[in-house]
């Protein structure tokens, strides 16, 4: 039997399909979303949730004239092979190959780049009034999740999407679910919502038996609508969408096409919001995800038949060592508490929701929220753990600065994905955090080398008075350079290799003496190389170090284990001897340790140094392998070699 799937190589081509093949249809696309996710990996059950909702809108819409905002946008799989993008699909989340998130620059049916969550409806609201003002006419088409409602942002667009004069869809794509369970009184008020979908059957049925009634029951139908809240706060008390200016439809069935398309045809020919509810099941049609959902959120490839994963990895990652360290502090520290914004799971903090459910706290979507209420906690003799990834941070900017450090407040920042993350691609890697909080006052800013330390950072910055960030990547953690384990000392780095001073031609490990204390003595050589390592980057450090070393290279080796503030101690004695540092992070070049090393050897005069910043390009990163970002970039041990050996010789 030929493949329906196969016909649709276009924008559009969906419509030219029979509607007795809908179904059939769509028991194929997700067919093809498990074969292709099970071998590049990707967003998996929050796709196979919305196959027949997109299905709907695509029948609904012409594109590329009618705009579709995906908010975050990890479930538009369906969207992008209606759109003519099939083929491209073994490239997904590769580099140079097709994004797991909505793209301009891949299609023009993706009229807005997104990734994180509840920017949907400010967004379409924007699309709505350039129309307007430009006097065109096309359809604008939101799809927002219940769980990116919690994000403040979403509701500060739905209190002024209510004084639109002109027609925008919303459409709220239900699932229960985030990436984890949702939580909060959005999540309590949908769930009202959900148990009274018998309130449409009522209407349906009372509205088909009036219009059987000749002469009198076209006109009670007419009066009926006209009281028709009226009646709907009768069965459904509590309509906050229609009390807020916006005309609510639903909830309806998520996975029934048809009724979908008399929906969103109906909305449309509204002159104002319009907010359509969907009900639908997050991972339908594969049955491992249908039962698991968060495992099937964000997948590594997998075998289709039991859903395993191919590759399994061996050895902690960080976030497993930071789940198990916080589990140790909670135990003697009763004033502990934890924080996170929907990602119990991806943070780590799973088993500490389960042992310590008073003292643990998901807010939902919100991360501005989750740092404020952190504040709060602090402030009343609390030692607040904030757990969330570095690209998610950057939304509590202000919550940072303000509330947090101004007020000089003890919380930690556990900062989860800290550098490249690697597939999700430019709206996810972690690749900012140490220019955006390294300039606050009162900040102070770690990175560990390796499990071991960042354990004894997570034990430091429990008994830390003040605002205190730690980032760590994702995946692996590095288990090397163990027997460096010299005690933590505020802001000092630690020496892990030194050229000595008695003995110039020979390169000693620096045991005795690990916090930089200036003895004296030390003789200047432009061609003496330090290498400043930060977090990540110590184990390139190594290889770099052994790889210099191997072509005559003196070099000395520094975790600088604090980004904020400086060890300017040591780096005023490196400053006497060694001609060539180099720094390494990975963090964007501008507002990095790097700029910050520039300019303390500016400040200080201190012209006979030349510096080599070895750091990320200030620009967005897209998806790949992080192996592969890091080669393309110049962040691997070979390029940053060559680099060295390279302006060595200039």
């Amino acid at each position: 039997m030929s493949q329906i799937l196969d016909t649709i190589n276009l924008a559009n081509d969906i419509k030219k399909i029979r509607p007795s093949d809908y179904k059939r249809l769509a028991e194929e696309i997700r067919k093809f979303l498990v074969q292709n996710i099970s071998k590049t990996g990707g967003h998996l059950a929050s796709n196979l949730g919305t196959v027949e909702l997109t299905m709907a809108l695509h029948l609904c819409m012409d594109f590329p004239k009618d705009k579709l905002v995906w908010d975050v946008g990890h479930q538009a799989y369906t969207h992008k092979l209606l759109t003519g993008r099939k083929n491209e699909f073994c490239t997904l989340r590769t580099y140079e190959g097709l994004s797991g998130f909505p793209k301009k620059k891949e299609s023009n049916c993706d009229p807005f780049d997104t990734g994180h969550s509840s920017t949907s409806i400010s967004a379409a609201m924007g699309l709505v009034k350039a129309r307007d003002l430009a006097g065109e006419n096309y359809k604008v088409t939101a799809v927002i999740g219940d769980g990116a409602l919690s994000g403040g942002l979403a509701f500060e667009a739905l209190n002024n999407a209510a004084r639109l004069n002109s027609n925008l869809i919303i459409v709220l794509n239900d699932n229960n679910m985030s990436i984890s369970e949702n939580v909060g009184g959005m999540a309590n008020y949908l769930g009202q919502l959900r148990t009274n979908i018998k309130y449409n059957n009522f209407k349906e049925s009372v509205e088909k038996a009036l219009n059987k009634v000749p002469g009198i029951g076209s006109v009670i139908m007419d009066k009926l609508r006209k009281s028709k809240d009226s009646i709907k706060r009768l069965v459904i008390p509590g309509m906050l969408f229609e009390d807020m200016g916006l005309t609510y439809i639903g909830p309806i069935d998520g996975h029934d096409i048809n009724q979908m398309i008399t929906a969103f045809s109906s909305a449309s020919k509204v002159k104002e919001a319009v907010l359509v509810h969907v009900i639908t099941k997050k991972g339908r049609g594969y049955k491992p995800a249908e039962h698991n959902p968060c495992r099937y959120h964000g997948v590594e490839s997998f075998d289709v038949k039991t859903g395993k994963n191919n590759d399994v990895k061996k050895g902690a990652t960080y976030t497993d060592v930071f789940s198990d360290t916080i589990m140790e502090l909670a135990e003697k520290n009763e004033k502990l508490v934890a924080i996170t914004a929907a990602m119990p799971n991806g943070t780590g903090l799973t088993k500490f929701m389960r042992q310590y459910p008073d003292r643990f706290f998901d807010v939902g979507i919100a991360e501005e929220h989750a740092v404020t209420y952190a504040a709060g906690l602090a402030s009343g003799g609390m030692k607040p753990f904030v757990a969330i990834y570095s690209t998610f941070l950057q939304r509590a900017y202000d919550q940072i600065l303000h509330d947090v450090c101004l007020n000089k407040l003890p919380v930690v920042f556990a900062i989860d994905r800290a550098g490249l993350v690697g597939n999700d691609g430019e709206t996810h890697q972690g690749i900012f955090d140490i220019s955006f909080l390294s300039h606050i006052p009162s900040m102070t800013i770690m990175a560990p080398k390796n499990k071991q330390e960042f354990r004894d950072m997570l034990i430091y910055s429990n008994q830390f008075d003040g605002p205190i960030a730690i980032r760590y990547p994702r995946g692996r953690a590095y288990d090397g350079l163990s027997e460096f384990h010299a005690p933590i000392v505020y802001g000092k780095s630690e020496i892990l290799k030194e050229i000595t001073r008695s003995d110039e031609d020979s390169v000693t490990n620096a045991v005795a003496d690990r916090t930089g204390t200036d003895t004296g003595g030390e003789i200047f050589r432009k061609d003496n190389i330090v290498i400043l390592a930060v977090g990540s980057m110590v184990e390139t450090a190594v290889q770099v170090e052994a790889g210099l070393n191997n072509s005559g290279k003196k070099v000395t080796l520094i975790n600088v284990r604090f980004i904020k503030p400086m060890d300017v101690e040591l780096l005023h004695r490196l400053s006497r001897s060694h001609g060539l540092w180099i720094t390494m992070e990975e963090n964007v070049k501008a507002g990095g340790f790097g700029e910050k090393v520039a300019g303390f050897l500016a400040e200080h005069d201190y012209r006979q140094v030349r510096l080599i910043n070895i750091s990320l390009p200030d620009q967005f990163i897209e998806q790949g392998d992080v192996s592969v970002l890091k080669e393309k970039l110049g962040l691997d041990v070979p390029s940053v070699l060559d680099r060295i050996l390279y302006e060595m010789e200039d």
